[in-house]
């Protein structure tokens, strides 16, 4: 068994990411964020999606509620940034503090000691240095690395990306042979 959280939006990409996650051996297991009014982020249906999704492929699957966390960490901030006439972005916050921190820590809590999601970049490691790298998605036009910047070492080691090597056509080829 070889136990990985997948962070699982409802959409196309991070359900894709955990059919193919399923392919390269891995058992996941799907966490959803519950919607969060003040963000907009999702919907209740795109949680209903992502159960549905889930079900689909025989995995289990947790909606994890982190609105205070996402408050006290991304929210608050934003406001307070914006406020002071800088021009923050919360998606950066939220992957750092929310999805790769408190969410992967619950994560590894429930026994799964990797999180994957559906965003388009890739991570290794550098044999030379030991360090992981975070790099660009294959296929530029899709790259999100550029709101996974602030990741840690810690956080990097403990992620993968597998849509990182694959372009947003293959993976709607993908999802509708599934």
């Amino acid at each position: 068994m070889n136990p990985i959280a997948a962070a699982m939006s409802g959409g196309v990409d991070s359900s894709t990411a955990v059919w193919l996650l399923q392919q390269a051996g891995y058992d996941p297991v799907g966490f959803t964020l519950p919607p969060d009014q003040r963000s907009q982020c999702h919907t209740a249906r795109d949680v209903a999606d992502a159960q549905a999704v889930a079900q689909r492929l025989g995995i289990s699957h947790h909606t994890l509620d982190l609105s205070e966390s996402f408050r006290r960490e991304v929210m608050d901030p934003f406001v307070q940034a914006y406020e002071q006439g800088q021009t923050p972005n919360p998606c950066v916050l939220c992957n750092r503090a929310i999805k790769f921190g408190a969410l992967l820590q619950a994560a590894q809590e429930m026994g799964c000691p990797l999180l994957a999601t559906g965003h388009y970049a890739q991570v290794e490691q550098d044999s030379g240095s030991g360090r992981w790298l975070l790099k660009k998605a294959l296929h530029p036009d899709k790259d999100q690395s550029y709101v996974l910047w602030t990741l840690t070492q810690q956080q990097l080691a403990a992620t993968r990306f597998p849509l990182g090597r694959l372009s947003k056509e293959e993976i709607r080829a993908i999802a509708l042979e599934q």
